[in-house]
C-alpha cells in the first residue's frame, strides 16, 4: 500500500501527480484523433458516398452509441483494477477503429461498424482516463487538475479537425485516418508510463450494479444536466464543419475545419474557466446560467448562415465557447459529488447517459435537417440548430430541480 499523496509537488517523475495529469492529457488529445476524424472531413464524404443528412447523422452519433453501450463496464471496472489499463486496452481500440477505417470503408455499412468501434475505443480511454488521474493525485488542486483533463477533450478535437483537414489534402482521407489512428496507438504507450503503485482497489457490490449511484441525487443532478449539454454539444461538433461549408464561411484560407479547429481551442479555455467559476461560486447556478446562455447562442448561429461570413465566423467561435463552459464543471461535479468507493460506477453512468445524448444530438439534428428541406435549406439549418437550444434549455430543470437534494 502507497503512502497517500499528501504534497502532489514533491513527486519527481512523470507517472503520478501533476506529472501524471499533463501525461494523461497528452494521451487525450492523440486518442481524439479518430473519434472527430470523421465530423472533420463529413463534408467529403457526403460528396464521395452519396451519404443522405439522415445517414450522415447514424454515422456521427453511432460513436457515441458505441461508446454508450460500452462505457458502463469499462467505466464501472476501474473500481476494480487500475484504470491505467483499461485506458491503454482502450486506446489501442480507438487506433485500430481508424486504421481499419482507412484500409476497408467503402461505403455506410462498414463506415458505421468502424465508426462504432471508435466509440468503444473512446469509452476506454476518456473517463478511465479521469479515473486514472483522480487515482494518482488529491489535494486541493484535484479538481482543477480534473477540468483540465475534462477540457483537454476540446483540444484534442481541435486538433483532430485541423490535422484532419490538412492530412487529408496531402494524403487523401485514408492517409488520414491512417495517421490519426497511429497517434491513438502512440497514447496507449505513453499511459503505460503510468504509476501503477497505487493503494489496492476495493469493489462494493456487483460490477454492473449501479441502483446506488441512480439512488445519488446529487450526482444525478450532475448526470441528467451533461445528458443535455452532451446531446448540444455534440449535434454541433458533429454537423459544425458541414454547416460552415453550406455557409461558406471564410475566404479560401479560413477553411471550415480550421474554423473547427479555432473554436475547440476556444472550447478549451471556456471550459477551464467555467470549471473556475464553478468552484467559486454555486456550481449548480452557474451551470445552468452558461446552459441557457448556450441555447441562445445555438438559435443565432442557425439563423446567421445569411448574414455574410464575419457573422458566422464569430457566432461560431462564441457559440463553441459558451457549450464549453459547463462541460468539466458538469464532470468534476459528478466525480465530487460521488462516495468515493463509487468512483468509477459514478463515472460510468455520468458517461452512459451523457454519451447517449451524444448518440441522439447528431443523429435528431441530421433528421430535422433532412426533414425541414435538407442541407441546401438555411430554414432546415435553422430548425436544426434551434433543437439543440431547446434541449440545452432542459439542463437546468433537472440541475434546478434534483439539486435541491444537496440541502437534504
Amino acid at each position: 500500500m502507497t503512502k497517500p499523496y499528501k504534497n502532489i509537488h514533491m513527486f519527481k517523475y512523470l507517472g503520478r501527480g501533476v506529472g501524471a495529469v499533463r501525461l494523461l492529457c497528452l494521451a487525450e488529445v492523440l486518442t481524439m484523433g479518430p473519434v472527430f476524424a470523421f465530423p472533420a472531413l463529413l463534408p467529403d464524404f457526403i460528396s464521395l458516398f452519396d451519404f443522405s443528412s439522415t445517414e450522415a447523422g447514424w454515422l456521427s452519433g453511432i460513436t457515441f452509441a458505441g461508446y454508450a453501450a460500452a462505457v458502463p463496464t469499462l467505466s464501472a471496472l476501474t473500481d476494480r483494477l487500475d484504470a491505467r489499463r483499461v485506458y491503454v486496452a482502450g486506446a489501442v481500440v480507438a487506433g485500430l477503429s481508424a486504421l481499419l477505417f482507412a484500409v476497408l470503408a467503402e461505403g455506410f455499412w462498414t463506415a458505421l461498424v468502424f465508426r462504432a468501434l471508435a466509440g468503444i475505443g473512446l469509452a476506454g480511454t476518456y473517463m478511465p482516463g479521469l479515473k486514472a488521474l483522480v487515482d494518482r493525485t488529491d489535494g486541493p488542486d484535484q479538481p482543477k487538475w480534473m477540468s483540465w483533463y475534462t477540457a483537454s477533450f476540446s483540444l484534442g478535437t481541435g486538433i483532430s479537425f485541423l490535422t484532419a483537414g490538412l492530412f487529408a489534402e496531402i494524403l487523401g482521407w485514408r492517409g488520414a485516418f491512417a495517421l490519426l489512428g497511429a497517434g491513438a496507438l502512440v497514447a496507449a504507450a505513453l499511459v503505460l508510463a503510468l504509476d501503477n503503485r497505487i493503494p489496492a482497489a476495493k469493489p462494493i457490490g456487483k460490477l454492473l450494479d449501479l441502483r446506488p449511484v441512480l439512488a445519488n441525487r446529487r450526482v444525478m443532478a450532475y448526470v441528467l444536466g451533461y445528458f443535455a449539454h452532451m446531446w448540444e454539444l455534440f449535434g454541433l461538433r458533429s454537423w459544425m464543419v458541414a454547416f460552415l461549408a453550406f455557409a461558406a464561411a471564410g475566404p479560401a484560407f479560413l477553411t471550415p475545419t480550421l474554423v473547427a479547429a479555432l473554436s475547440s481551442v476556444v472550447a478549451m479555455t471556456a471550459s477551464i474557466g467555467g470549471a473556475a467559476l464553478a468552484l467559486k461560486y454555486d456550481r449548480i447556478r452557474t451551470c445552468s446560467l452558461f446552459a441557457v446562455a448556450s441555447g441562445t447562442c445555438a438559435v443565432l448561429v442557425g439563423l446567421s448562415s445569411g448574414w455574410g461570413m464575419a457573422a458566422v465566423v464569430v457566432l461560431m467561435l462564441v457559440y463553441n465557447g459558451v457549450v464549453q463552459l459547463d462541460s468539466a464543471a458538469l464532470t468534476t461535479g459528478a466525480v465530487l459529488a460521488a462516495e468515493p468507493e463509487r468512483r468509477g460506477a459514478s463515472i460510468a453512468v455520468h458517461s452512459l447517459i451523457g454519451f447517449a445524448g451524444a448518440f441522439l444530438g447528431p443523429l435528431a439534428f441530421g433528421w430535422i435537417l433532412e426533414s425541414a428541406g435538407g442541407a441546401q435549406s438555411a430554414l432546415a439549418w435553422a430548425l436544426a440548430f434551434a433543437s439543440l437550444g431547446a434541449v440545452a434549455a432542459l439542463g437546468p430543470l433537472a440541475l434546478i430541480g434534483l439539486g435541491r437534494a444537496r440541502s437534504k
